[in-house]
């Protein structure tokens, strides 16, 4: 490892070496100190007043002031969303803002801000109601002029009328009209005004039965929707007049007018006061709007003035509360002139700690250092694995089924390759490897511009996993090399096929069958396989034989994994009685079977495995007749059984005793141990004394083994079969691409007509696009999760572990809440 100054190179097999750490720093120095260690990053601490409720805390104050900022930030950012102004993407520069002047200038900024919004409410308020009045005069207007037409012309329709006509009994009439006293002439009222268009027609039958139809209802639409005063949204409207005698009639008039939200508006019947009132409202909304225009361009300008600081002031208020609620975390010593902190650090960290630590009390002008003291304990400490942006995405995978236990061996460093691989055994086609390999490439060619970019879910998810991916396709692209598909259709790359007819016609070639004319294909399965009668029964015999070797040599490196994970904490007992009787059964059955499986293609005997594997149990003393592969054969199954069956017990016995018989003497030797204790015995007495007085239940412990036990020996069986969804996928992928080609591609082109073809290739890149490239990539992946997480990983890997989260100022994003 390297000098513990700078970064030792990265490691991800074991968890990196971590302390326990405890601080002592002045308290003039404190919030420098939490300061610099945000900014490393590198150091996870304890609440060492967790008895205390939040308020009780020494910092509740500078906390709930930072919380009243964010709150007015907030303000801030709702206002510039409405009004469509981003904030600045600008790079915050180092130029620190102290936090009383932000805290004085937030305040009046929010002052100035809901003034502004306060009046604009009320500018456009105003001119609202003046758009509604305009409206009013305009339409109640027309229906008076034309009410007025239509009496004028009924008039001299009546005066001609009684011309023509000359009764004897129309003077007497006319007189009477003539002599009618004008005071006792009934005059109507009206009101006007606009009510909503969809409760037009219950306004109108309300009031026909309120008033028992003594009312005179005249209503028109407004043919634009109109903005409404009270809610600020736009309506549909319709400008009314209501007719009306009497004080109580109008009393229940307008009563109904307002349980209907209809707005009214003062009008005359005098045509002179009606366009002197048209004008002064045309030049009121005239002012208004060049008031609002006014204010709403102050506003925008407040607002992108707030826009260009305000990434600047959300980061510097979330980095001032976190470390508040740092400082909270720390416990005062009795003198009130220090603060006491405690927390987990990696070892190689050391000296940038105390670095930044020595930094802070120089720039805080202390006079007292910054105490930084180891402390010994037995508390599993946190799992810390450094890894970039390669590695991060498969630690992110092991970490998902269960954080490391502190030093132990990590599955992510073997899940970077055979986690592809698997997935690519299930997904074998050069041609959709190269589709996924173009997609990743995309994205991590514009990984900046992405990684500063809101993306949804789906799409960020795939761009976290852009490696994974890419990993994915390249070893996709080998697999289905292999298995030479290219969309389903095989290729000559590497050298022409070994096989041929025996004649140019080939008429016997689907009886008979061909004859090799080259050497053997070079590399992958011979393009003459595909498209045979024997395709399916050669490929499903390859695929699955090769699914089952991979799964006991993947088994086998996580049974390896456990000698080391025992070797590395010392446990011999855990490496005579469980690793090695686990290998010995493991291999003893299904390493055997993967041993007669490469035989076999080595020497192309025509044994059947079935057969062999199944008599070893049933009949392991008969001879083996035609199945026999090797000398020795039958000698060698005898000495696997009693091996297997040896190793049952060898599991399951031991070490239940040999535990119990450890715990005894510990606790014998416990007893004792305190009369010789160091030189301060008040502190190794509380670590001591619960570990050595712990209950030990042999019960549990042996009915534990047995169940480990009878896992073990089950899943051996189980896991191993497991494996062949590996085959039952590739062969399904395969399947269905071929389906694709055939089915579709090639019934396209035979119609031999353009716009069957154009419909045939849509469909073929559709059905390629979403089954192929997406529904199988995600099923191929899971099913690789699945063989990760529960066939490797349980044999080896406990995964109760938690993980190490720093005090750090990288880790406060834009999701975090301010």
């Amino acid at each position: 490892m390297a000098d513990g100054s700078c970064c030792p190179t990265m490691d991800l097999l074991r968890s990196e070496p971590m302390q326990l750490v405890q601080l002592i720093i002045p308290t003039e120095s404190a919030y420098r100190a939490i300061s610099y260690l945000g900014d490393l990053g590198l150091f996870q601490f304890k609440d060492l007043n967790a008895e205390k409720s939040p308020f009780q805390r020494t910092y509740a104050s500078q906390i709930k002031r930072c919380g009243e900022m964010a709150r007015k930030l907030r303000l801030f950012r709702e206002q510039m969303t409405k009004a469509g102004i981003s904030p600045s993407t600008r790079s915050t520069g180092d130029n620190e803002v102290d936090l009383d002047n932000l805290e004085v200038k937030l305040a009046e900024l929010e002052v100035e801000l809901l003034e502004m919004n306060m009046n604009n409410e009320k500018l456009q308020h105003t001119y609202s109601e003046l758009l509604e009045y305009e409206l009013v005069l305009q339409k109640a207007g027309e229906f008076f002029s034309s009410a007025k037409n239509s009496a004028a012309a009924h008039q001299r329709e009546l005066e001609v009328q009684n011309t023509v006509e000359g009764s004897i009994n129309n003077p007497l009439l006319l007189e009477q009209e003539m002599t009618t006293d004008p005071s006792k002439q009934i005059k109507l009222g009206f009101i006007c005004g606009l009510v909503p268009r969809e409760k037009s027609m219950a306004f109108e039958r309300i009031l026909f039965r309120a008033t028992r139809g003594n009312v005179f209802l005249k209503q028109t639409m407004v043919e634009h929707p109109v903005l409404d005063p009270l809610s600020g949204e736009k309506v549909d409207k319709n400008v009314f007049v209501i007719y009306y005698s009497g004080e109580r009639a109008e009393s229940k008039i307008l009563k109904i007018c307002d349980a209907f939200g209809a707005n009214r508006y003062p009008f005359t019947d005098d045509l002179g006061k009606q366009f002197q009132m048209t004008t002064e409202v045309s030049r009121r909304l005239s002012e208004m709007k060049t008031t609002i225009d006014v204010g709403l361009l102050h506003r925008s300008n407040l607002l992108q003035t707030i826009g260009y600081y305000f990434e600047q002031w959300s980061l510097l208020v979330k980095k001032q509360k976190s470390i508040f609620h740092t400082l909270n975390m720390l416990s005062i010593d009795v003198t009130k002139k220090c603060l006491v902190a405690e927390g987990w650090c990696p070892v190689f960290a050391t000296n940038q700690i105390q670095v930044a630590l020595q930094r802070a009390t120089m720039d805080s002008n202390s006079q007292v250092g910054v105490i930084f003291q180891v402390l010994q304990t037995k508390e599993s400490p946190p799992t810390y694995f450094r890894t970039n942006k390669f590695t991060s995405a498969f630690q992110e995978i092991v970490d998902a089924y269960g954080v490391a236990k502190y030093r132990e061996a990590n599955p992510g460093v073997y899940t970077i390759i055979t986690f592809p691989f698997l997935f690519a055994v299930m997904f074998g086609d050069w041609g959709h490897g190269i589709c996924l390999l173009l997609a990743t490439l995309y994205f991590i060619i514009r990984e900046k511009k992405f990684s500063s970019q809101k993306l949804g879910d789906i799409i960020e998810m795939t761009f976290g996993g852009r490696y994974v991916i890419m990993m994915m396709a390249l070893f996709s692209i080998y697999t289905g090399l292999i298995y030479n598909e290219f969309f389903s259709v095989p290729f000559e790359l590497f050298a022409p096929s070994a096989y041929g007819c025996r004649d140019l016609s080939c008429r016997d070639a689907s009886t008979i069958g061909l004859i090799k004319v080259h050497d053997t294909y070079p590399f992958g399965v011979d393009p003459k396989w595909h498209g045979t009668r024997s395709e399916l029964p050669f490929l499903n015999s390859l695929k699955m034989k090769m699914s089952i070797i991979l799964g006991v040599v993947q088994m086998n490196l996580g049974i390896v994994l456990s000698y080391y994970n025992a070797k590395y904490f010392g446990n011999e007992i855990n490496i005579w009685y469980q690793f090695v009787p686990q290998i010995i059964f493991l291999n003893s059955l299904f390493g055997y079977l993967s041993l007669l499986i490469i035989v076999k293609w080595c020497t192309g005997s025509q044994a059947d495995l079935y057969h062999v594997m199944i008599y070893m149990f049933l009949s392991p003393t008969d001879d083996l007749g035609e199945n026999q592969l090797f000398f020795g054969q039958k000698f060698l199954q005898l000495v696997l059984l009693l091996l297997a069956l040896v190793a049952v017990p060898w599991m399951l016995f031991p070490k239940p005793f040999l535990l119990k018989k450890q715990h005894q003497e510990r606790h014998q030797g416990q007893s004792y141990s305190l009369l010789d204790s160091s030189d301060d015995p008040l502190e190794s007495e509380p670590h001591s004394i619960p570990d050595g007085h712990e209950e030990f239940e042999f019960s549990e412990v042996f009915v534990h083994q047995l169940i480990h036990t009878i896992e073990f020996v089950l899943g051996a069986v189980s896991n191993t079969a497991s494996y062949l969804r590996l085959w039952a996928l590739s062969l399904a992928h395969s399947e269905l691409s071929s389906v694709f080609y055939d089915k579709v591609l090639l019934l396209a082109w035979g119609f031999n007509n353009i716009t069957v073809l154009i419909v045939g290739i849509i469909v073929f890149i559709c059905a390629t696009i979403g089954v192929l490239l997406v529904m199988e990539t995600l099923s191929a992946f899971l099913h690789a999760l699945r063989l990760h997480w529960v066939e490797f990983q349980n044999k080896f890997y406990e995964g109760d572990g938690y993980k190490f989260c720093p005090f750090s100022f990288a880790l406060l994003n834009d999701e975090d809440e301010i």
